[in-house]
């Protein structure tokens, strides 16, 4: 298993342009090239299923918070990465977060394996359980059993990925030994989302790292501590779990006064931002911009300028 633990420089990813604002015929494209040609480490999708005019929750199941209107076009996270694996050669391919048990488990373990063999092993599949009870129900999917779903897709995903004949017997899935491929090019490294403690167990149980989004600092350093003790409870090394953050970025021209969120701001509050990352235990910082960039070459231009001042800052 590729490890993502460990003590290293500050890795870049980039969120790719998948919203209705942005032209799918050519942006993803250069977007992507221009992350590899700027020494980005990784690039990223998310996953939206819709924009329900009357959602049964509120966004992020934070009570009052409306849900934000470019969920009314997100183009499907597959797709919009092997158009980034087809004109890239080294950027590591992510998803951050595909909602797993809105997917039937052997045809999800099946695509990502077939993504990872066409991209060369570059996949990383960030996988959680989702919040949105509207997506549960338009898949058909059952929303109280979303933990136990995922389980059930982590143990097709090794059974698929895994050498044939692969068999598997559960509760949504079942299949005879078969001979299933492509395989993937390596085994594909595991994130997982989530903050509970059931999560956390999960995920050092079963995963090669933490995925979370658009948390403080203060807050990831201390679901690092609870998940360095989780990990000693079950005998397993710690700096084998890596952590990987989504963050959602809006640059400014200049600083931003008063309270302010995680990276939002100038340049230079951004990378105050990613420094305390790193003191947290940060490896990965996945920055998204897509949504406040109004166009293609704006988000290739805020890429560059945090890029260049990462490197300058040492991180």
């Amino acid at each position: 298993m590729e490890s993502y633990g460990g003590d290293m420089a500050l890795r870049l990813g980039l969120g790719l342009p998948q919203t209705g604002t942005y032209d799918l015929t050519a942006d993803v494209t250069e977007v992507a090239r221009a992350a590899e040609e700027l020494g980005y480490d990784s690039v990223w999708v998310l996953e939206r299923l819709m924009r329900p005019e009357e959602p049964l929750d509120d966004m992020y199941l934070v009570p009052g918070m409306r849900w934000a209107d470019y969920f009314r076009s997100v183009a499907d996270p597959l797709v919009t990465l092997s158009l980034a694996a087809a004109v890239t050669e080294r950027v590591r391919l992510g998803t951050a977060v595909l909602v797993g048990p809105l997917h039937q488990p052997l045809l999800l373990a099946r695509a990502l394996a077939s993504l990872d063999a066409a991209g060369g092993g570059r996949l990383v599949a960030g996988l959680g359980t989702g919040w949105s009870r509207d997506e549960y129900a338009a898949t058909g999917a059952e929303h109280a059993a979303r933990g136990a779903a995922l389980d059930e897709l982590l143990d097709v995903c090794a059974a698929v990925w895994g050498p044939d004949p692969a068999a598997y017997e559960g509760r949504r899935t079942r299949f005879s030994p078969s001979a299933i491929g492509p395989k993937p090019a390596r085994p594909i490294p595991v994130l997982l989302a989530g903050g509970t403690d059931k999560a956390l167990r999960r995920l050092v149980r079963r995963a090669d790292g933490w995925l979370p989004s658009m948390l403080s600092n203060e807050q990831i350093a201390a679901t690092r501590s609870r998940i360095a003790e989780l990990a000693g409870e079950a005998g397993r090394d710690p700096a084998e779990l890596s952590t990987t953050v989504r963050a959602a970025v809006q640059l400014t021209d200049r600083p931003v006064e008063g309270r302010r969120r995680p990276h939002h701001g100038n340049v230079e509050q951004i990378v105050s931002d990613l420094t305390g990352a790193v003191r947290a235990g940060v490896q990965e910082v996945l920055l998204d911009a897509q949504l406040t960039c109004r166009d293609a070459q704006e988000l290739i231009g805020t890429a560059k300028v945090l890029r260049e001042a990462v490197t300058e800052a040492g991180l």
